[in-house]
């Protein structure tokens, strides 16, 4: 009886599965990808749910914005709502700009999800999928309601004045991920180049 080797079914294994219909071969760190992806979205779209349940206001546009959820270690850290307008971290607010963020959020999304089917490095496709899917998380918000619930208040610490969300995390852990995947495949690049010299 042929035996499996555990490597080989790994969710994070660099080797392409079939074609699809269309003839797209989608390898398994694309997967891996869209995993988190998929994780991101749903914990996001729970931890929200759960706030705005918490609440239980009457429409989303009767919640005060920096209305105190809750204290959960205060001053350091409280739940304060807040409907952000603008992009992460409340940057670039304004009503006229929903739908313009909320397209230039799915074209991201989509060339990240297009980028994971040609990645081969396993933090790469771990950062592809957080942005990708903090992308996703913030744009079902915008259009359910216009702008983003935001809920997670360290304001308290003086360093930190934004309230975010799980998918503004997803974004800059992804983001910063993606740095350091680009300075280490740099620095493997430099050392396997000294190596080929001497």
């Amino acid at each position: 009886m042929p035996t499996i080797r555990a490597s080989s079914l790994s969710l994070f294994a660099a080797e392409r599965l079939p074609a699809n219909s269309l003839g797209m071969k989608i390898s398994r760190l694309a997967l891996g990808a869209y995993g988190i992806a998929l994780a991101v979205i749903i914990l996001d779209q729970l931890t929200k749910a759960w706030v705005l349940g918490a609440i239980d206001a009457a429409h989303i546009s009767n919640i005060p914005d920096g209305y105190r959820i809750a204290e959960v270690a205060p001053p350091v850290f409280n739940l304060t709502y807040v409907l952000n307008t603008g992009v992460s971290f409340g940057l670039f607010g304004g009503g006229a700009g929903r739908w313009i963020l909320s397209v230039f959020s799915v074209v991201v999304a989509g060339l990240l999800a297009w980028w994971a089917t040609r990645a081969d490095r396993r933090l790469l496709i771990a950062a592809i999928g957080l942005v990708m899917g903090g992308a996703v998380g913030n744009v079902v918000d915008r259009i359910r309601f216009g702008g983003v619930v935001d809920f997670l208040d360290f304001s308290g610490t003086g360093l930190f004045p934004w309230i975010f969300n799980i998918a503004d995390s997803g974004i800059t852990i992804g983001v910063v991920l993606l740095i350091l995947d680009s300075f280490l495949s740099e620095r493997r690049s430099t050392v396997g180049a000294a190596h080929e010299k001497s």
